[in-house]
């Protein structure tokens, strides 16, 4: 019998059905017997989930405790009734019937759900103080960093083909298209910023969105924007052969191309290393270089 919640009425009417079949002494025993082994069942379900709890939750094991003294104080009370009420003269079928009764209503009372409370949130300065707690346990696992999971959360394919690429195909370059010029030596503007290949070379599939795609990773940490240039120049000849870079550069009189490069940050490493490759592959990556201020 399941000790989930039911209402105590419904259980009842099925242990009267099933023993009025049964004549006379019979049908008390057996009547006895049935909610006696609701109760036992009830009681060992009850421990049994308290005692996977324990197992988890120290703070568990005084409730296991206290749920088995219930539960034998009250099969101690119940043969005590029996036999106070046999001594004033109780009939003993009787007797027996009423303490099944008892022990019946006890476990249904005990198997009906209650609302639990909900718990109190922890402050930040409880979450913080077990953080230190934990970092000083030299007998942890924690591997990789614990935002990883949630990053995943916040990434597009597309993202994770730009991250692929950059871990395997090391830093990408890019240009800005700017004014240049005698006007470009005083005051040069900024025409276009960040051009570059890193959709085309990742298979993108949305290739317009590639420029919201490096806010994003840069917004996690996990790419930085660096002011150098690759050392292969060739790197940026197929960049600035490109259609939207030289409809950038002739929208003006006198183009200046600043070649720029995207990297990896160590984080954003560590990252891609953890979710996106085959640890065989950790070995064999190219370097990226580290952000500066």
């Amino acid at each position: 019998m399941e000790p989930t919640g039911e209402p105590r009425r419904s259980r009842q009417p099925v242990l009267r059905e099933a023993t009025e079949a049964l004549p006379g002494v019979a049908r008390i025993a057996a009547t006895a017997a049935a909610r006696s082994t609701v109760w036992s069942i009830g009681a060992g379900l009850r421990s049994g989930r308290l005692l996977v709890r324990a197992v988890t939750d120290p703070d568990t094991a005084g409730e296991l405790v206290q749920g088995v003294a219930h539960d034998v104080a009250e099969a101690s009370r119940t043969v005590s009734d029996v036999a106070r009420a046999v001594s004033s003269g109780v009939p003993v079928t009787k007797a027996l019937r009423d303490a099944s009764v008892s022990l019946a209503e006890v476990v249904l009372a005990d198997a009906t759900p209650q609302e639990s409370k909900p718990e109190r949130e922890r402050s930040l300065r409880e979450r913080g103080e077990d953080l230190l707690e934990r970092s000083r346990d030299v007998w942890g696992t924690e591997e990789v960093h614990p935002a990883y999971g949630r990053i995943l959360e916040e990434l597009a394919p597309d993202e994770a083909r730009i991250l692929l690429l950059l871990l395997r195909g090391g830093p990408q370059p890019s240009v800005d298209v700017r004014t240049g010029g005698p006007v470009g030596m005083v005051s040069s503007a900024l025409v276009a910023p960040g051009m570059s290949m890193i959709g085309a070379r990742a298979g993108a599939r949305y290739p317009d969105e590639v420029p919201a795609y490096l806010n994003n990773l840069f917004r996690l940490g996990l790419i930085w924007f660096s002011r150098e240039q690759l050392e292969d120049p060739m790197e940026y000849q197929v960049v600035e052969a490109q259609p939207d870079v030289l409809a950038a550069m002739h929208s003006v009189r006198f183009p200046k191309v600043v070649r720029r490069s995207i990297h990896l940050t160590p984080f954003g490493t560590g990252f891609c290393t953890a979710c996106l490759v085959d640890p065989t592959e950790r070995t064999s990556l190219p370097s990226h270089g580290i952000p500066q201020d």
